[in-house]
């Protein structure tokens, strides 16, 4: 058996249903909007540059040459007419040089002159041209140094004397006299001596003073 409800419960009921139907509703709404609204984002259109209202004052056309020189203008009086008989009286020159005619496959070939000899010399006149040049080059002079004594110490050294102009010298197998003449082998009787501007070796005899 169902027990009476009061007049204070009966008004709790009726807010309870009331708030839950205000949630369910909201919550219906809610996705409603999330599911119907457009899968591309609305954008804004801006006015059209006509519609703007501006307190520039527009832009002269620039009339400066900073782009580039001017192109030069040419005259009216150039006739770009095709004239075919001035065409073909071009055509109709001969030609009248009195060399050969390049342009013709039967002109006369250029006689060409035989030369007299050939540029190019012979092995025999290379050798000929070589052995005159040989001949020709100045000859080294003789030494003017003469070998007069030696002098030999106790470990066998020897120490050849000479004489160029008024100076006397003493020097050893190897030694340069005069910054020119180098002596090479010593013996009692000659000497060898090389002299170092003329790359010439000479062999002075022992002469008396």
């Amino acid at each position: 058996m169902a027990m009476p409800l009061g007049a204070e419960n009966k008004r709790q009921v009726y807010m309870v249903v009331a708030l839950f139907s205000v949630v369910v509703l909201a919550g219906v709404y809610e996705l409603h909007s999330y599911f119907a609204a457009p899968a591309t984002p609305v954008h804004t259109v801006a006015p059209p540059p006509a519609q703007l209202h501006t307190t520039a004052s527009p832009r002269p056309a620039s009339t400066s040459t900073s782009a580039g020189p001017e192109a030069q203008k040419l005259s009216n009086s150039l006739d770009p007419t095709l004239h075919f008989d001035k065409l073909a009286q071009s055509e109709r020159i001969e030609y009248s040089g009195a060399g050969r005619n390049i342009f013709s496959a039967d002109s006369a070939p250029v006689k060409i002159e035989v030369p007299l000899q050939s540029a190019r010399i012979s092995a025999q006149q290379a050798a000929a041209q070589l052995a005159t040049q040989k001949a020709e080059a100045p000859k080294a002079p003789p030494i003017d140094l003469k070998y007069f004594g030696y002098t030999q110490t106790k470990d066998k050294t020897i120490r050849a004397y000479f004489v160029h102009g008024s100076d006397i010298f003493a020097a050893k197998s190897g030694d340069v006299v005069d910054h020119r003449f180098k002596i090479g082998t010593i013996l009692p009787a000659s000497v060898q001596v090389t002299d170092l501007s003329y790359n010439n070796t000479q062999t002075l005899p022992l002469t008396a003073n």
